[in-house]
């Protein structure tokens, strides 16, 4: 049996996303630039799907451009105010994903200015913290909604109404990836003025996002071409992924309830985890506000890539902080930042609208067992740690 918990890294697509797919490119094959009717038909479908997306934001379509994915729309949101602003300072989160803190970083060679801000123990950063951060030239600002290794809500709201209190004229970007399809999100309240979103993180098709911009902010595209997307992203429509994309965001809207029942479940995990396993804690205090589909679990002593095997030996999978990472050696900045050691294991079970109460019993149970085989292991190499 196979409990599938690494939905934060990717999600399965639903069936009726699949199906919007397959229907996409069979039928609406045609370019939706074309001016015949079969391009206008197709044309039609796409912004069916635009008004989709706009909906699961509370927005309104003319604000979304469709993009490849979270990562080229939190750089078109970063990076493309970032081309266009008179101040040369950043400020960023030190707890962001590497597609916005890599994008960030880049424009340091350029002759920008770039300031990170540390998190809480809680992981977390204040709002507080973040406005002192900001100089009379900085220009852009980024903080994501849910880190995606943690799980944990940041202040976006609160440092948007400071912001406008303020009178500050920089441009806010927001990374929403690991927070739009479980709960619920009105663009409005956040008083930014760009949001990311990437479609596979939401049951939709991978190779698909879209960016959010306010109305009247303004972005430089990335690069030019036939001035697709309103001229900010050019290239012939990916029809088909971004119906999907459409599908899944319409989908997401159906059962409001998701997000409450997908924490019962977390909870569930983490209370089982924490009750088997002695030295199991969470990652952060489980009071702390987070997004209600990770839960990170800390094994002081242990190693993640072993306990990793054997979870997915007994069919159970999971990852060490973010899958985007676990390809590269060296502690998560995540967690560094928040002073978490290389020696703890440090694990993401996350969950989506399809995991059952079956898949966490599963987990709990397997993750027991492969810490008593690990943990075994190491204790043997700690008596005699002759190779």
């Amino acid at each position: 049996m196979i409990a599938y918990l690494d939905n934060a890294a990717s999600t399965p697509p639903l069936p009726e996303v699949l199906a919007a797919v397959m229907h996409t490119m069979t039928d609406l094959y045609a370019n939706p630039s074309s001016a015949h009717g079969l391009g206008a038909a197709a044309a039609r479908a796409l912004e069916q799907a635009r008004s989709e997306v706009a909906s699961l934001l509370r927005a309104q379509p003319a604000e979304i451009v469709f993009t490849s994915g979270g990562t080229e729309a939190n750089a078109l949101g970063l990076l493309g105010a970032a081309a266009l602003a008179r101040g040369r300072h950043m400020v960023v989160s030190a707890i962001e994903h590497p597609a916005v803190l890599r994008s960030a970083e880049s424009l340091v060679s350029k002759g920008w200015q770039l300031s990170k801000v540390a998190p809480t123990p809680d992981g977390r950063v204040s709002a507080e913290a973040v406005l002192a951060s900001l100089r009379p030239d900085t220009a852009v600002l980024a903080v994501m909604l849910a880190n995606n290794e943690l799980g944990t809500l940041q202040p976006v709201a609160e440092i948007g109404s400071a912001l406008r209190t303020a009178g500050r004229k920089l441009h806010f970007h927001v990374d929403a990836v690991q927070f739009a399809g479980l709960i619920p999100l009105d663009v409005a309240t956040l008083g930014a003025d760009s949001l990311a979103i990437s479609g596979h993180k939401l049951h939709g098709p991978k190779g698909t996002g879209a960016l959010w911009l306010r109305k009247g902010a303004r972005v430089a595209p990335l690069w030019d071409g036939g001035r697709q997307e309103n001229g900010l992203r050019s290239g012939t429509e990916n029809l088909p992924g971004w119906v999907g994309l459409g599908r899944a965001a319409a989908l997401c809207q159906q059962d409001p309830q998701a997000g409450a029942k997908v924490a019962a479940l977390r909870d569930r995990l983490e209370f089982l985890v924490v009750e088997a396993i002695p030295q199991a804690t969470t990652t952060v205090p489980s009071a702390t506000p987070r997004a209600p589909h990770i839960a990170s679990l800390r094994l002081p002593g242990l190693p993640a890539e072993p306990l990793l095997h054997a979870l997915e030996a007994k069919g159970v999978y999971a990852s060490a902080g973010a899958a985007c990472s676990t390809r590269t050696r060296g502690p998560s900045h995540v967690l560094a930042a928040m002073g978490i050691r290389d020696q703890d294991a440090v694990l993401r079970f996350s969950l989506s609208r399809l995991s059952t109460e079956s898949d966490i019993k599963t987990a709990a149970l397997a993750l027991r067992e492969a810490v008593d085989e690990i943990a075994s292991v190491v204790e043997v190499r700690r008596r005699d740690p002759k190779p």
